[in-house]
């Protein structure tokens, strides 16, 4: 092309590559932020999440939303037709007080519903193993089968034997006063148990919002059902039972209501009150744990003898904090080195094949074979060469790099043309592969073994395509 013409060059142009791109594959314009993820969002247990996790619940909530209507309607049907008549009639602290225990009943409802009742986190896989491996150590299973960890520990509190349980779910000893529920799939810290009226466990971070919720709540059904009668009474007086009946239905519908839960509410109020008296829960009361039953030397190890101290501490005492940090942040996993490759790599395996070699014991700690071992007549060792190779089955290459094939099938394997036959090659005539250990009495035995793992489909190819060139010559 004459200079300064016009040509095809003239008219390319160049685009820049961009070498700040972490990745080759990856184009410099679609790079995107991986945006983080919080903790709650791959959390194991059957909970549902709201608000970014600051709101945890059960997943079964129908029975909760029942409650929650049943309070709005029945509080809602007093203030708006009870108390008008009532403030007037008799005092107007009527609707205020009736305002604060239901504001009360809310605030603990929502904060029994909405918490964490003291979910114990699940074991990391590395935890886990470690676990295990103490148990197999405590037990002294040094077998490679496959033995189940012990379900049960035992731990001493206050002179009392208590035992800790394995959850195989969670992989922990659950801590004393533990438990797992089936419903929430979850060990829970001082498990009392899973309320449905709630729509959440209650457990040691929510107990006592629980139990302020049913005594409020008590307090709130007999004040209302208390007050509709005064007022059916008041209005009876004046225009007869039947018309003050009529003239305000919805206080039908309030004293109905509260007459067939007032009972239920109650009961589980007292008996919440003799739980919380004694610092017991109500799992370990049902299964009967500190009955003088079993034996007079059992009684209740985390009780301090006193009903004023136990109650203190059950409603007055620090709350733990939370444990599963639902709303953190999940730490992305740190890039592990690849492990040497020993040679292997060289004759065509992958980096994952290195990568397992290295790591695994087995092809680490290969066993040692003797002389006598490997010259057996009818029991080949691991690894050991066949005493033959014919010329269909792949030959190990040759040490010198800058050969051809073709050269390098003559010097392996050569040809006469008058043997009609066909030549073999023995263990002792075949070369060493480079990277191998020199003076090893096994360098033969291993070439043929990692030749045979690694690289056997190429080295077939290669010779069937030697072979070839060597019979047109």
């Amino acid at each position: 092309m004459p200079p300064g013409g016009g040509g095809p060059m003239k008219d390319c142009e160049y685009s820049q590559i961009s070498t700040h791109s972490s990745s080759p594959m990856e184009s410099p314009h679609k790079k995107k932020k991986i945006a983080a993820r919080r903790k709650w969002e791959v959390f194991p247990g059957r909970n549902k999440f709201f608000c970014n996790g600051r709101i945890m619940m059960a997943r079964q909530t129908g029975v909760f939303y029942l409650t929650l209507i049943l309070i709005l309607v029945t509080s809602g049907l007093f203030f708006a037709f009870d108390c008008p008549y009532l403030a007037v009639k008799i005092t107007p602290a009527i609707p205020v007080v009736g305002g604060i225990l239901f504001f009360f009943v809310m605030g603990t409802l929502l904060r029994t519903s909405f918490s964490d009742p003291g979910v114990l986190p699940r074991a990391t896989p590395d935890e886990a193993a470690d676990l295990e491996r103490q148990i197999d150590i405590a037990n002294g299973t040094s077998s490679g089968g496959y033995r189940p960890p012990p379900r049960t520990k035992e731990v001493i509190i206050n002179g009392q034997t208590v035992k800790l349980k394995y959850c195989f779910t969670c992989k922990i000893f659950r801590p004393p006063r533990a438990s797992h529920c089936s419903l929430c799939d979850n060990c829970v810290e001082r498990f009392d148990h899973h309320c449905p009226w709630v729509g959440n466990c209650v457990g040691k971070r929510n107990y006592r919002f629980f139990y302020m919720f049913i005594l409020s709540l008590s307090f709130l059904t007999v004040f209302i059902f208390a007050f509709v009668i005064t007022h059916v009474i008041l209005r009876s007086q004046q225009t007869g039972f039947l018309n003050a009946l009529k003239d305000s239905p919805a206080s039908v519908l309030e004293a109905v209501v509260c007459f067939f839960s007032v009972w239920s509410i109650v009961g589980l109020s007292g008996f919440h009150t003799y739980l919380i008296s004694s610092n017991q829960t109500t799992n370990e009361d049902i299964k009967g744990s500190w009955s003088n039953k079993r034996g007079k030397e059992n009684y209740n190890p985390y009780s301090y003898g006193n009903i004023f101290t136990n109650c203190c501490v059950a409603l007055c005492g620090p709350i733990s904090p939370s444990l599963i940090d639902r709303r953190g942040y999940i730490q992305p996993d740190t890039p592990q080195p690849a492990a040497p490759s020993d040679g292997i790599a060289a004759y065509g395996a992958t980096q994952s094949q290195s990568d397992m070699a290295a790591a695994t014991p087995l092809l680490q700690s290969e066993p040692s074979l003797t002389s006598d071992e490997l010259h057996l007549p009818g029991k080949p060792g691991l690894g050991t060469p066949c005493a033959s190779l014919t010329l269909g089955q792949p030959t190990p290459p040759s040490s010198m790099p800058n050969l051809t094939a073709e050269a390098a099938l003559t010097d392996v394997l050569p040809l006469k043309e008058e043997h009609v036959g066909h030549q073999f090659l023995t263990p002792e005539e075949a070369p060493s592969p480079p990277r191998m250990l020199a003076g090893s009495p096994l360098a033969h035995s291993r070439t043929m073994h990692v030749l045979g793992l690694a690289s056997q489909d190429s080295l077939h190819e290669d010779s069937v395509r030697g072979l070839v060139k060597l019979s047109s010559v």
